[in-house]
């Protein structure tokens, strides 16, 4: 297993099915036909229009480290997200984490998404941090009482922050090892496992049996998450008249037969938008600042050793200050970064093997490689011709950029491509689209109509029972779990 499947095949031609099956993948618009027919040309040029150094690089300083509002020399308008602040990233690569998981799948294979197991039930159930739960995953809970997370400590100091729990080599003990992919990420999975201690220990007078509380804990944690999705993360997303019009008038393209799946126009395309939000670097706390991938990691740069905010490592000052990545009222918070058509620099240089065989003419995929190429294994649609599926206006070939147009992928655009571009040009970056958000948002809220165990099945008119003063978002989950840099909300 790898991060997103590495083997390396060629000209394996799948059919394109129409039928959708829970646990695995499918397609929202099966009719339309490969955004573009697939030849050596072609694929260099994906790879060209995904390069270091190409039109999605914005060249980001990495010397001093990145700090969390630094602009690129090229980007100098990427500055500030006055929707999202920076902790939606992370929110959003969580959620992702938890929906699914595709190890197997290939970038030079063509793949037909109903192949393709999703290693993630497609619900927001939390599965990637409770497992297979207290009896099939006991490693993750504590012998003294199993209705809890197991916690550790960054270091032996009675005052050291909270960690995930870690081998003796550093890897995190969690259910999905992807959620310890850096120091932010690991820290958001760490809230939600104290969260659901935090929810065990109110609720555990009521509760003395150790299953029957876990259980209500677990429903109670879910619902609180669920929640928080649909009224805090999707409409600062894509909109709150977008969210209100599908729940009120259904929706018109995210359908299936018995149970959810995850389409491939959501998750190689759309759901991918976070990719560009992702910051050079960020200052988790005061005594950490650093770009969130470094390709010198380790190395001993003017005395000093580099480091940068991977996961995977035990040490005392890697936790988060949350007042930092979400807004608790004190003036930390910093802002997220704009939805375009770049991807911070150091994504470009990934910290781990890239798939296929590289060669001096061409070079190993990077994050918006990888993305590009997986139009081709999954032959997915232009995003011109979705949009014209959905009725709306398509972009026009000067919408994008010259080189952009050079490489002939102005007029029929890969839609993760088109999607970035699209939030770029018809919202300032700001939030999705028109077709980039309707995806996302019928996809996020099918999943939860979808879901015989979530709240709008079970409960609609449920409020969360651990509001403050009426709301509760992230905010209010990062301080019931005690995180560093969270307060009462005024």
């Amino acid at each position: 297993m790898t991060h997103h499947g590495e083997l390396y095949l060629r000209d394996f031609v799948p059919p394109r099915s129409v039928y959708h099956g829970s646990g695995r993948f499918g397609r929202l618009f099966p009719d339309l036909a490969p955004f573009a027919s697939p030849s050596e040309e072609l694929r260099k040029n994906l790879l060209k229009l995904g390069a270091k150094d190409g039109p999605m690089d914005p060249k980001d300083p990495l010397i001093p480290p990145a700090d969390a509002l630094a602009s690129a020399p090229g980007n100098a308008d990427n500055t500030l997200n006055p929707m999202m602040t920076v902790g939606f990233t992370f929110l959003g690569q969580f959620l992702d984490h938890d929906i699914t998981f595709d190890p197997t799948s290939s970038f030079e294979r063509q793949q037909d998404p109903e192949s393709v197991s999703n290693f993630r039930t497609p619900c927001f159930e939390l599965d990637s941090a409770y497992g297979a739960g207290i009896g099939a995953s006991p490693h993750l809970y504590d012998k003294g009482n199993k209705a809890r997370f197991l916690i550790e400590k960054l270091g032996p100091a009675p005052d050291a922050k909270d960690d995930l729990p870690r081998n003796s080599q550093g890897a995190a003990i969690i259910g999905d090892p992807r959620n310890d992919e850096n120091v932010i990420l690991s820290q958001m999975h760490l809230a939600f496992l104290k969260f659901h201690n935090a929810v065990e220990a109110d609720i555990r007078p009521r509760f003395p049996g150790t299953g029957e509380r876990f259980a209500e804990a677990q429903r109670r944690v879910r619902w609180h998450y669920q929640w928080i999705i649909l009224n805090q993360y999707l409409p600062a997303t894509v909109g709150d008249d977008l969210v209100e019009d599908i729940l009120e008038n259904g929706r018109r393209y995210y359908n299936w037969r018995e149970e959810p799946f995850i389409p491939a126009e959501f998750s190689v395309a759309a759901y991918r938008f976070g990719h560009s939000q992702i910051r050079p670097g960020y200052k988790p706390n005061p005594d950490l600042q650093a770009a969130i991938f470094d390709a010198r990691f380790g190395q001993v740069v003017d005395g000093q050793v580099v480091t940068d905010l991977r996961g995977g490592l035990r040490e005392p000052n890697r936790f988060v200050n949350w007042n930092i990545f979400f807004d608790f009222g004190d003036g930390s918070v910093k802002r997220n970064k704009l939805i375009d058509t770049t991807i911070s620099t150091p994504l470009f240089t990934l910290p781990f093997d890239a798939p296929g065989n590289p060669t001096a003419e061409e070079p190993p995929a990077t994050l918006a490689g990888r993305n590009l190429l997986r139009h081709l294994t999954f032959s997915l649609p232009c995003g011109q011709d979705v949009a014209r599926a959905m009725g709306e206006e398509p972009l026009a070939k000067g919408d994008f950029a010259p080189a952009v147009q050079a490489l002939k992928m102005a007029e029929r655009t890969p839609l993760w491509f088109y999607i970035l571009q699209e939030a770029k040009t018809r919202e300032a970056g700001k939030r999705l689209g028109p077709v980039g958000g309707r995806i996302v948002a019928e996809v996020f809220i099918g999943l939860l109509q979808g879901d015989r165990k979530s709240y709008l099945r079970q409960h609609p008119k449920w409020r969360p029972e651990y509001a403050s003063h009426g709301v509760f978002e992230m905010q209010e989950l990062l301080h019931m779990a005690g995180m560093p840099g969270t307060r009462a909300r005024p």
